[in-house]
C-alpha cells in the first residue's frame, strides 16, 4: 500500500511539473521543422510556398536538437560565441514583407538567424549569408541586424530546441525560442 501511495505522489508531482512547462506544439519525427506567422500555417502543409506569402508574414526553418542529459548553455553551446540556433544547417527566417525589429526596418527577404547566448541575455543576429552548415563561416560583415534580448528561465526542462511564433498584439509577432531551461523572445512588428 505504501508503494502504491508513493507511486501516486510521484505521478502527481510529475504532472504538476509538466503543467509549468511552456506549451510548444507536438514534435514531428524529423528534426527539421518549419514554423509560420500567423501560426495557423505552421502545421498545415497544404500551402505551397508561393501561396503562403499571400497569407503568412514570416517563415522560419530550423533543425531541432536534443538536450540528451547534457548541460546545454555555457557548456555544449558556449557563452559568448556565435551559434547557428539549432543543428546542421543554419536556421533561416523569411519575411514576406518589411518588418521592424528593435526600431530598425528589415527588408522582406530570407536571412540566417544566429545567436550569441549569454547567461542573462542573447544577441540575436540576422545575416545575409544563406545555405551554411553551422557557424563556421559566419561573417560579421554580412549582419543586417543585431539585437539583445533578455533570457527567461523555464520551470521545466525543454528537451528539444523549440521555436514558435505567438501573436503579441494585432501588429506584432513574438518569436519564441526555448531549450533546456532557457527561453528568449523577440518582438517583430509587422
Amino acid at each position: 500500500m505504501k508503494k502504491l501511495s508513493l507511486c501516486f505522489i510521484v505521478f502527481v508531482l510529475a504532472l504538476a511539473a509538466n503543467a509549468q512547462a511552456p506549451s510548444f506544439k507536438g514534435l514531428d519525427k524529423s528534426p527539421m521543422d518549419m514554423v509560420y506567422y500567423p501560426d495557423e500555417f505552421s502545421h498545415d502543409r497544404k500551402f505551397a510556398p508561393q501561396k503562403v506569402g499571400d497569407k503568412a508574414y514570416i517563415r522560419l526553418i530550423y533543425t531541432r536538437t536534443a538536450k540528451k542529459e547534457r548541460e546545454v548553455f555555457g557548456k555544449l553551446i558556449p557563452y559568448g560565441k556565435v551559434w547557428r540556433v539549432g543543428a546542421n544547417e543554419c536556421t533561416e527566417i523569411k519575411f514576406y514583407q518589411d518588418v521592424v525589429i528593435a526600431g530598425k526596418t528589415v527588408k522582406a527577404g530570407t536571412y540566417s538567424l544566429f545567436a550569441i547566448p549569454n547567461e542573462t541575455e542573447w544577441t540575436l543576429i540576422l545575416n545575409t549569408d544563406l545555405d551554411q552548415w553551422g557557424a563556421y563561416n559566419y561573417n560579421v560583415a554580412n549582419d543586417v541586424l543585431r539585437v539583445n534580448v533578455p533570457v527567461k528561465k523555464s520551470e521545466a526542462v525543454i528537451e528539444h530546441l523549440s521555436i514558435q511564433f505567438a501573436k503579441s498584439t494585432e501588429k506584432e509577432a513574438l518569436l519564441r525560442m526555448g531549450w533546456d531551461t532557457t527561453l528568449v523572445e523577440l518582438p517583430i512588428s509587422l
